[in-house]
């Protein structure tokens, strides 16, 4: 009887179990219907015969379905959303510039536009990268070193789509789509490399080095990094692109580059274009965007940055996977990437996110908590639930008591990535741990924590240290 039949049942989740260490599933395990849940949704089973269910969702969504079963979709603003990878988008933050509330349609923008983003559009992004990240450089990027994008997961699409037979090298943990992604594609083969919890998950080039050297040939990583909050930033950033030119290709998702709290809040954006040599030799693909750091998550604008030769092989493969970019939105996104625009957008950006990161940080100290890293970047915490008690010191379980108290946090074990779930995920290193969103706004965080606090109230606490 297969496990996913009947997702309730304790003697069905021992039975069904693949065990990857000698170690035994524990009684939270076996008595928690959010774990038994859990495992049914990963277990691949197929009622239609064409259709794959573990194919359908992303650890957010995942995370939001269980929301939704718990209430959420009926009365969202009762709820703390601190699951949501998403920066609050009112134009309420100091300083920072208002965001179009309508968008005049072009009679240019009724029509189709480009797969790759219109011209204009591309013009302004190599302009802002020259401006921010290529001044004195003699090798300048162009509008045919840009391709735009409907958001960063059909950006990641494409670049799986044309990436040749190779060894992907991805770090656990990371971005939960990731995990989709490298589902998807047979035309490579990926690679897990797992970051050490005590050394807060930083990349280091004796890493890259290793798998470079047994032949890993494509390395993609956030940067900053999702979940854990952390940036790679130059020398150590410098010296990995260093190993890796001519070497691998290195695909830089730096979706969160606006939000670095490592330069005083001065508008600084962290990114792999700082170190390229040559904009066409160095085979350093950069994804960004609207999304995050201009608060723009509805507009579905982001963009690719690299050599023309993948550009042009991106902008081709997007007429038949994704279609392109909305014309009017390229069009009304061009006047909001003028450089000297951008970097206050950026200082207000950082001196707001950072006054909410420390928020968060003291009054989960507060709490109990004990957070060894303060994020240096993102608007994530990766929240480290030992010493809590039993019942709720991993992530799924403190998860479902979240829901309890309408509060939503995404349990960690969704970032230790699984393509094709090969690995039994209930032995992950990431178990322990859940992501928090310093994103929403300060009225939601205080609800949030309110909730979180008064679910360690209700468990006794905290175990003695």
């Amino acid at each position: 009887m297969a496990f996913a039949s009947n997702p309730t049942s304790p003697e069905l989740a021992t039975r069904s179990r693949k065990f990857s260490t000698s170690r035994g599933p524990t009684e939270n395990e076996l008595q928690s219907e959010i774990h038994r849940q859990f495992r049914a949704a990963h277990e691949g089973h197929k009622p239609h015969a064409g259709l794959d269910p573990s194919r359908a969702s992303t650890g957010v969504v995942w995370t939001t379905e269980r929301a939704y079963e718990a209430g959420y979709a009926d009365s969202p603003q009762a709820w703390a959303n601190l699951g949501q990878g998403a920066p609050e988008v009112d134009d309420e933050i100091p300083r920072a510039f208002p965001k179009p509330k309508s968008i005049e349609v072009s009679m240019e923008g009724r029509e189709y536009a480009p797969t790759g983003g219109i011209k204009p559009l591309r013009q302004a992004i190599a302009n802002l990268y020259n401006e921010h990240h290529r001044q004195g450089k003699e090798s300048k990027y162009t509008w045919e070193n840009v391709c735009v994008v409907p958001g960063g997961r059909a950006g990641l699409i494409r670049i799986a789509a044309v990436l040749g037979n190779a060894y992907l090298g991805f770090f656990i943990p990371d971005y939960t789509a990731y995990n989709e992604m490298l589902s998807l594609f047979r035309n490579f083969a990926a690679v897990p490399i797992p970051l050490r919890e005590g050394d807060s998950y930083h990349i280091h080039a004796d890493k890259v080095q290793e798998e470079i050297a047994r032949g890993t040939s494509v390395i993609l990583t956030s940067n900053p990094r999702n979940p854990t909050g952390q940036v790679c930033s130059n020398p150590q950033l410098a010296e990995i692109q260093d190993l890796c030119r001519d070497r691998a290709t290195l695909i830089m998702d730096e979706f969160y580059s606006g939000y670095n709290y490592t330069t005083n809040c001065d508008g600084t954006v962290i990114s792999a274009a700082e170190n390229v040599v040559s904009v066409d030799e160095d085979d350093v693909l950069i994804i960004d965007g609207l999304t995050k750091r201009f608060r723009l998550p509805g507009w579905r604008v982001a963009w690719i940055l690299g050599p023309k030769e993948f550009i042009k092989a991106l902008s081709s493969c997007g007429s038949y996977l994704d279609g392109g970019t909305a014309h009017p939105f390229q069009e009304a996104a061009v006047p909001m990437l003028e450089p000297n625009h951008v970097k206050l957008e950026m200082q207000a950006l950082q001196s707001h996110f950072q006054i909410k990161r420390d928020y968060v940080v003291n009054r989960l100290r507060q709490i109990g908590f004990h957070i060894a890293q303060v994020p240096n970047s993102t608007f994530y915490l990766w929240l480290d639930l030992r010493g809590l008690p039993d019942e709720i010191s991993d992530g799924l379980n403190f998860f479902a008591s979240c829901l309890k108290e309408k509060v939503i946090v995404v349990p960690g074990i969704f970032f230790d990535l699984n393509p094709s779930q090969r690995r039994d995920l209930f032995d992950s290193p990431c178990h322990p741990f859940v992501r928090l969103s310093y994103g929403p706004k300060m009225e939601v965080l205080e609800q949030g924590l309110d909730g979180i606090e008064r679910i360690v109230k209700s468990h006794g606490g905290f175990k003695a240290r």
